[in-house]
């Protein structure tokens, strides 16, 4: 999902330059990656070029699987870097900067069209420089770009495009382009040839123009508003009405169509339904979250097959997906299935928060502890097929089901009969035209469930049970004679952000569901990091990892993300398991980012490091899109060390983030729903439930489970063990003075460092949270 600094784009489009744009007219409003997956009426090629097989260029020697799948292209392309800007700045050559990602469908099929092509080779590599650009390892040069294409009515999305002067000014962009010239679209070749002119004819201008609009998103690029209290806690009915006003109150989710999963959207509803249980307002939340979550789980998003969930619906009723599977969606929405389980009580949420950690465990998982990135939505048909088709790995016929599952049950019906009517399959495909952006899914079937387990059931007299069985059965078969399909590619790339989301994945899901197997995963994931893209001695973190032997000097530094993401890992981790290694890591990572991004001037966090010269703008994200900000995940993660540490200058930074995004949280706070929900935790004030005893104490243990039962979200757990000398103890001084009562593990919820009277039993403790404001689940 498109991740760009939106009111960045509002302030500055219509301010950058609109005499560049006119040089190339046909390059207005070139389309978005976010879903407009028609071109002015031109249909896809299903066809490749083949690419001889003497080209190879620099990038067969980069980690990046994004970069190496463009390493047999005829165009010259470079990494980006000082090679490429040299080699332009001598040449006096524009920069065509080309940004996508490994399992991107569309950049697929721009490479297959454009960039395998002789011709469109020996253009772009007579008239520019060309750069190729994986956004997932450089987040900070997709972002500048980015930011250049919103602001100046360009759309936005993957594959990115853009011209840049030798000095990585750009001049113009858009996104995908087609092979030939169509009634609305204007093709590569010709884009290409327009611009090479243009630079011959008119460089002066081009780059007189490009230094303006450059200072122009310079200008536009400040938030900083720290010397403002935080926004008032009203934002929160705001944000649920701005939400309402886009919920789709049939088939769940927020807007029309595509539909993004958007888990930051589940977790500010979660959470405002928690602290305003009973009212409207909560209850309106918690329906919206719920009806969502369940459209979601039962529609062809979920992967029924093959476990998790795939990156988005291309139509409203979340039956067809774009098939790409991302970490970072499996990692939040693993956690967003088990807080439903946790507030309903309803064990198909559970279920569901079991099959996405199990695909992790099966297809994402790195036996050395990481998480990989991605599996892509492409594959081939079968092992003859020379191209490869948007989820060919996933789809079904029915033939080949009614083949696979001929089996009788009874009354001449048989487990392919059942399952047929139970997931939606049709002898003629469940998709239709309009849901086939290539044509290249018809007669094809993708899984859901539109029938109850109770109605299958009567449908073939058959009780509830037995049901079941045939269905697991089924869904065991159809898995084994999937994996003889060619698989989809899976970028093998471990990035600390997305790990970060997942370790919180498997802690979280862990306590929730109790499952001793899931936390020992995310205590290996985070050992991974910490050994492997952690430098001891300076305190940096890593953006990505590579299979391969590395120098750490060779690889990027982390960005905001990388530490925001970790750091709220690691403090999930700690109150999973009590370990207090985890809470100083937590600490060193949140001093090394605070020193690297934090602006003393405008208060809250600048996206990238300022060590990186080629990087133009250094900007702050300011939108919780397929994944948090890093701002918005700072802002509970600041108060929730301050509990830990009892350094006050966290509490102090976590409302300065909030007074800098304030204009944004009150004009469109819907836009950043983690951050209104860090708004209403800082306003309610977050609570110490602290527990002294033993861990291995059959009452200590009793108590943490009841604490860690309950979805409360402003409240931080801690173990007192009594080890003075612990990290715990150096820090919360208070601590001391907590003792257990009669020599029985004791609980104390506390606030401001200020504590309840002491209790001994689990039942109190669970009263006490409720009657301090937090909320105990109910059944739905």
């Amino acid at each position: 999902m498109l991740r760009c600094v939106s009111s960045l784009c509002r302030a500055a489009r219509g301010a950058v330059p609109r005499a560049t744009l006119e040089l190339f007219p046909t390059l207005r409003n070139p389309g978005s990656g976010r879903g407009k997956w028609t071109f002015g009426g031109y249909k896809m090629a299903s066809s490749s070029t083949q690419t001889p097989s003497g080209h190879v260029n620099r990038l067969i020697h980069e980690k990046s699987l994004y970069l190496q799948q463009h390493a047999r292209n005829p165009v010259d392309w470079y990494p980006w870097g000082q090679e490429a800007f040299s080699r332009a700045a001598r040449e006096m050559k524009p920069i065509f900067l080309s940004v996508g990602y490994s399992t991107c469908h569309w950049c697929h099929v721009m490479e297959r069209e454009s960039f395998e092509d002789e011709e469109i080779g020996r253009i772009l590599n007579e008239n520019f420089i060309c750069v190729k650009v994986d956004r997932e390892e450089r987040p900070d040069v997709d972002e500048v770009y980015m930011t250049f294409l919103q602001a100046t009515d360009s759309g936005g999305g993957w594959p990115m495009s853009v011209w840049l002067t030798p000095d990585l000014r750009p001049f113009v962009g858009g996104t995908y382009f087609p092979p030939e010239d169509g009634v609305r679209r204007v093709s590569f070749r010709s884009v290409l040839l327009r611009i090479a002119e243009q630079w011959k004819e008119n460089r002066a201008f081009l780059c007189e123009r490009s230094e303006h609009i450059l200072s122009v998103l310079q200008s536009s690029s400040g938030i900083d508003r720290g010397d403002e209290p935080p926004p008032c806690l009203p934002v929160q009915e705001q944000c649920l009405q701005q939400l309402k006003r886009i919920f789709d109150e049939e088939y769940g989710g927020f807007g029309e169509f595509p539909k993004f999963p958007t888990p930051v959207n589940f977790s500010f509803l979660f959470c405002l339904w928690a602290l305003r249980k009973g009212s409207p307002e909560g209850t309106q939340a918690l329906h919206m979250a719920v009806h969502t979550l369940k459209w979601m789980m039962y529609g062809g998003i979920h992967d029924h097959i093959g476990k998790g969930f795939h990156r988005y619906s291309t139509d409203q009723t979340w039956h067809v997906p774009h098939f790409e599977k991302m970490l970072y969606d499996q990692a939040q929405l693993g956690v967003t299935y088990a807080e439903a389980f946790q507030i309903s009580g309803n064990e198909i949420f559970a279920d569901t928060a079991h099959d996405i950690l199990q695909y992790v465990l099966q297809h994402l998982s790195d036996d050395a502890g990481g998480f990989y990135s991605a599996e892509d939505a492409d594959s081939l048909p079968n092992a003859q097929s020379k191209v490869k088709k948007e989820g060919a790995f996933a789809i079904w016929t029915a033939k080949e089901i009614q083949q696979l599952l001929d089996i009788e049950e009874t009354n001449g019906n048989t487990f392919g009969d059942i399952f047929m009517h139970h997931y939606g399959v049709k002898k003629e495909g469940n998709i239709s035209a309009s849901q086939d952006v290539h044509g290249e899914l018809q007669g094809q079937n993708v899984l859901i469930i539109r029938s109850s387990l109770e109605l299958t059931a009567a449908k073939f007299g058959l009780d509830v049970a037995r049901v079941q069985k045939i269905l697991s059965m089924c869904r065991d078969r159809l898995y084994e004679a999937r994996r003889l399909r060619p698989p989809p590619l899976r970028d093998t790339k471990i990035l600390a952000s997305w790990n970060g989301l997942m370790i919180s994945g498997f802690a979280r899901c862990g306590v929730i569901l109790r499952d001793e197997g899931y936390m020992e995963r995310a205590k290996l994931a985070a050992s991974f990091l910490h050994e492997n893209m952690y430098d001891l001695k300076s305190g940096i973190l890593l953006r990505s990892f590579y299979k391969s032997h590395q120098p750490i000097a060779d690889l990027v530094p982390g960005f905001l993300d990388d530490y925001a993401f970790l750091i709220r890992g690691l403090l999930d981790l700690y109150e999973a398991c009590l370990d207090e290694f985890y809470l100083e890591w937590a600490v060193q990572l949140q001093d090394k980012q605070d020193q690297l991004f934090w602006d003393s001037k405008g208060s809250g966090y600048f996206s990238s490091d300022a060590s990186d010269s080629s990087i133009l703008l250094r900007l702050k994200d300011d939108q919780d899109g397929a994944e948090p900000s890093g701002n918005s995940v700072s802002v509970v993660n600041l108060l929730r060390l301050a509990c830990y540490t009892g350094r006050t200058e966290f509490m102090e930074r976590s409302g300065q983030i909030l007074a800098a995004f304030s204009e944004r949280l009150l004009k469109v706070p819907a836009s950043l729903p983690e951050m209104v929900r860090g708004n209403m935790i800082y306003h309610q004030t977050v609570r110490q439930v602290v527990v002294c005893g033993n861990r291995d104490d059959p009452n200590t243990r009793q108590l943490l489970e009841t604490a860690q039962s309950l979805y409360v979200p402003n409240k931080v757990l801690i173990l007192a063990e009594g080890t003075q000398t612990s990290f715990l103890y150096s820090h919360l001084p208070f601590l001391l003075s907590l003792e257990q009562k009669d020599g029985k593990a004791t609980a104390y919820v506390c606030e401001n460092f200020t504590c309840s009277l002491p209790t001994t039993s689990p039942a109190e403790l669970r009263t006490m949270l409720v009657l301090s404001g937090t909320q105990q689940s109910s059944p739905l």
